[in-house]
């Protein structure tokens, strides 16, 4: 009789954190720009012409977003140090766990990275929202670690 196959469930991506240089940085309430593109040139063979050949040229990675909710001046002040000519670079790992919370079950590592763009909380009077900040940042590299 042939084995069943064991089923594995896809993680549900709420259970996250973002360390800088090993620390958690905050609780966000979502990480966005986790992406790599690869250029891809166009090479037509002469002589051949039922295809185009497709050759890698190289890999961009977007900017990171974090966004939480306003609690503390971490993110400000990492991004005003930049915009008073002190970048810090550092690295930044995201860690996606279990079901349960417990496990890491996959880490992003981020290089050589600093913010360069901080949105404030949209405020409105009329409504009852939690004042949200977002911090982008760029990087120079992107891996899967685990």
């Amino acid at each position: 009789m042939p084995e069943l196959a064991r089923r594995t469930d896809p993680f549900p991506g709420f259970r996250f954190t973002v360390l800088r240089n090993g620390q958690p940085i905050g609780g966000f309430s979502e990480v966005g720009g986790l992406q790599l593109e690869t250029e891809v040139f166009d090479y037509p063979e002469g002589g051949v012409n039922d295809v185009v050949h497709k050759l890698p040229v190289r890999t961009k990675q977007t900017n990171l977003s974090l966004k939480r909710g306003l609690a503390d001046r971490i993110l400000w002040d990492w991004h005003d140090d930049v915009v008073s000519g002190r970048v810090t670079r550092w690295d930044v790992v995201v860690l996606l766990y279990d079901q349960a919370g417990d496990t890491p079950v996959a880490q992003w590592g981020l290089h050589r990275v600093y913010p360069v763009k901080w949105v404030g909380p949209s405020l409105n009077a009329t409504q009852n929202q939690v004042a949200i900040e977002t911090l982008e940042l760029v990087h120079e590299g992107l891996k899967r670690m685990g």
